[in-house]
């Protein structure tokens, strides 16, 4: 679990991401991952994706929920923001969190502004 990178995004642009919790055999053993890409048109497409990736790795997937992410490289700058239809809104909290772990010379907000 620990070689599945905890944040995959978009390096620009204004896309859905959602926030997953990986499993092992026991709930003790989970770990929560960021993915978002601008290819997704609804945020259950990530999931369908990372889904079968982490089965072959014998981890399972839950969707805690998702939003949109605002990646600007140029000015190193992340808004977290949104929800998702199917899924519901993530915690932008948590995933703001793991976004300034990886981009740690970043400002990184999260607002619950839908747009």
């Amino acid at each position: 679990m620990e070689s599945v990178p905890e944040v995959l995004i978009d390096a620009d642009g204004v896309f859905k991401y959602i926030l997953v919790r990986l499993s092992a055999e026991s709930p003790e053993q989970s770990r929560d991952i960021v993915r978002g890409t601008a290819s997704a048109e609804y945020h259950n497409h990530i999931f369908e994706k990372l889904d079968p990736e982490m089965q072959a790795l014998g981890l399972t997937c839950k969707c805690l929920g998702g939003g949109k992410i605002e990646h600007n490289s140029k000015d190193k700058k992340i808004r977290v923001f949104g929800e998702s239809t199917g899924y519901g809104k993530a915690n932008h909290t948590i995933t703001a969190e793991k976004l300034r772990n990886k981009y740690g010379d970043y400002e990184v907000v999260c607002s619950d502004e839908k747009k």
